[in-house]
C-alpha cells in the first residue's frame, strides 16, 4: 500500500511494500491532480527529471529516464523474434512502449490494451514525446481489460508485452498463473512475451513466483535487468518467455550498429546491452537460477 505525498515541495514515494525506503523528486509545478475510475493520477513538473507520471502514489516514468525502461521492455522481446508484425501492448497508456514498437519496419499492427482512458488522455497532454504515436495508424487503442483481452485472441500475436504497474489492485490479476497461460495462448507458435518483471531488490520472492509460474508454462524462460534510476531500488528487470522451445531470449537477432541506433533513437538499448543485461549478480541468481534457462 502506498503511503507517498507531496510534502513541502517535494513528492516522496513510499510504500509499505519497501517499508524504510523513500524516492523523493522536487516538484517544480503540479500539472494534472485527480481520481480515474481506477486510480489515483498525479503529473508534475520536476525540477531534474522533467514532467513525472504518478499512478497511485507511484511513479510511473519521467521525462528524463524513461527510455532506459521503454527501450529494454520492447527491444528484448523484438529483437529475438525473426518477423515481429503483430504486436500487443497490455498497459502502457502513456504510450512509450508503443512509440519503441513502431520502430520496427516489420511491425503493422501494434494494440494497445489500457484499462485507463483517463491515463491515455494525460499521457497525450503533458508526455506528447511518449503518447503521440498513439495517433500512428498502425496503432489500435483498446480500452479495457487486458486479462479479458487475451482470453478472446487465441493465436493471434507475435510479441505480447505487459507494461503493468506494481500488483497492487487491478493489476494483480496481470501477474497471476492463469495469466500467464493465457497470454501463451494468445501468442503464435512463435511468439515472445515480455512482462515488466519487478526490482530484484525488494521483490525477489514474488520474482521467483512469476518465472516458477511461467517455467510450467512455456519451454523458454529468461531475465535480465536494466537501470532505471527514478524505479524503486532503481534496478528494473524483465521477464522474457517463448512458445518456440528453440528461441534463443539472450541473443539478438539484429546486430544493430551505433549508427542505426541513432536513426532509431536508441539510448540505452543495444545488441551488447541485450546480452549483457542476462548476466544476474550471484544473489540473484541464487534466487531464481534454478527456474531460469542457463
Amino acid at each position: 500500500m502506498s503511503d507517498s505525498r507531496l510534502d513541502n515541495g517535494w513528492f516522496r514515494e513510499e510504500d509499505q511494500s519497501w517499508p524504510g525506503y523513500s524516492i523523493s523528486l522536487k516538484v517544480e509545478k503540479i500539472l494534472f491532480q485527480g481520481k480515474s475510475e481506477f486510480q489515483d493520477i498525479l503529473v508534475f513538473h520536476s525540477t531534474t527529471f522533467g514532467v513525472v507520471l504518478v499512478l497511485n502514489g507511484i511513479i510511473q516514468c519521467t521525462e528524463r529516464d524513461e527510455f532506459t525502461y521503454q527501450e529494454m521492455i520492447a527491444h528484448l522481446p523484438l529483437n529475438v523474434h525473426p518477423n515481429p508484425q503483430k504486436v500487443l501492448v497490455i498497459g502502457g497508456g502513456d504510450g512509450g512502449v508503443v512509440r519503441e514498437v513502431l520502430k520496427y519496419e516489420s511491425v503493422q499492427n501494434v494494440v494497445l490494451c489500457e484499462i485507463d482512458q483517463k491515463v491515455i488522455d494525460v499521457s497525450q497532454k503533458f508526455l506528447p514525446t511518449m503518447a503521440s504515436c498513439l495517433d500512428n495508424p498502425r496503432v489500435t487503442i483498446h480500452v479495457g481489460d487486458g486479462i479479458a483481452y487475451v482470453k478472446d485472441h487465441l493465436s493471434e500475436f507475435d510479441v505480447i508485452i505487459t507494461d503493468a504497474p506494481d500488483p497492487i489492485g487491478v493489476a494483480e490479476g496481470l501477474y497471476e498463473k492463469a495469466f500467464y497461460q493465457d497470454m501463451k495462448n494468445a501468442l503464435k507458435p512463435d511468439g515472445v512475451m515480455c512482462c515488466q518483471g519487478e526490482t530484484p531488490w525488494f521483490d525477489l520472492p514474488l520474482i521467483k513466483r512469476m518465472l516458477t509460474d511461467c517455467r510450467s508454462i512455456f519451454p523458454c524462460v529468461a531475465y535480465a535487468v536494466g537501470n532505471t534510476p527514478t524505479y524503486t531500488g532503481g534496478l528494473m528487470g524483465y521477464m522474457l518467455c517463448s512458445s518456440d522451445l528453440k528461441a534463443k531470449l539472450k541473443q539478438p537477432l539484429r546486430n544493430f550498429t551505433d549508427e542505426q541506433l541513432r536513426r532509431m533513437n536508441l539510448r540505452y538499448y543495444s545488441p551488447e546491452m541485450h546480452v549483457a543485461s542476462f548476466t544476474l549478480p550471484l544473489h540473484i541468481r541464487e534466487t531464481v537460477g534454478d527456474v531460469l534457462d542457463t
